[in-house]
């Protein structure tokens, strides 16, 4: 037998999607009210991730204007009578001191680069002139092999003027455990000026020294490279843009799927 459709009848033809008019009352209605909440929900949370990245960039911007004024203040000169014992007062600011430098108490840094070559930083005492203090400086980069050789002396100066730098904040543990310290260690991972003074002989101040080149272009070890405050502002704008951005796709993208899928029109 020969079936065919009756001649009244049509194939169902494609559903048209919800209008624009319509759609509040389809979003919150009895079939997609919960999906909108948890939809919203999740907006709500992005954006809330969009802003928590915008506070944080302000936070960020706030640190720089303070470092960057602490930085480019007056410069400070350590063998004054002054001069705060503060490591927050002294951190990042500029300084010229006069002294003897302490070879007894000389210790390396160890796994340091410079241009990517391995090698360490000398980091001496300084004797401050006219006081009963000391101050690490951190001279700097030596390469590896010359270490292996041994005769570190060679590597000794004698200042006949102020040396120049920028005060350093002392390298602690992130966890915030104390440093082992093993008696007469002369090599570390990091410059923690607590623990090196209790193999110390005399007071250190709380902040050391990186030595600033007296040269545009040093090329004999120790190696000094020119220091700048970081005052860029990480990604956290970036972020902030794409949480809003994932935020509005989730709605859009929501949006429209209902629209294609809704059959109660």
């Amino acid at each position: 037998m020969n079936s065919t459709l009756p001649q009244d009848k049509k194939p169902p033809g494609k559903q048209q999607p919800v209008p624009l008019s319509k759609l509040p009352g389809v979003l919150f209605g009895r079939r997609w009210w919960r999906s909108s909440l948890v939809v919203i929900l999740g907006m709500l949370f992005l954006g809330r991730l969009g802003i928590w990245q915008l506070d944080r960039l302000e936070q960020r911007r706030a640190l720089n204007a303070a470092l960057e004024a602490q930085f480019y203040s007056e410069k400070i000169n350590l063998n004054e009578a002054d001069v705060p014992n503060d490591p927050e007062a002294l951190a990042d600011r500029q300084a010229i001191v006069e002294g003897q430098f302490d070879y007894d108490g000389q210790i390396i840094l160890k796994e340091q680069f410079y241009r990517s070559n391995p090698g360490v930083h000398l980091v001496t005492p300084l004797l401050i002139d006219g006081k009963n203090q000391a101050i690490l400086v951190d001279r700097g980069w030596i390469p590896a092999e010359e270490v292996a050789q041994g005769d570190l002396e060679r590597f000794d100066e004698f200042p006949d003027r102020p040396l120049e730098g920028v005060l350093q904040s002392s390298q602690t543990l992130n966890s915030g455990r104390e440093t082992i310290v093993e008696p007469g260690q002369t090599e570390w991972y990091r410059i923690d000026i607590e623990a090196i003074q209790t193999q110390s002989d005399y007071d250190l101040l709380p902040v050391y020294l990186l030595q600033t080149p007296t040269e545009e272009n040093p090329t004999t070890p120790p190696i000094r490279e020119p220091v700048e405050p970081d005052l860029s502002e990480g990604n956290h704008l970036s972020y902030a843009i794409q949480w809003f951005l994932f935020a509005l796709i989730l709605g859009i993208g929501y949006v429209g799927y209902v629209r294609g899928h809704d059959k109660s029109l």
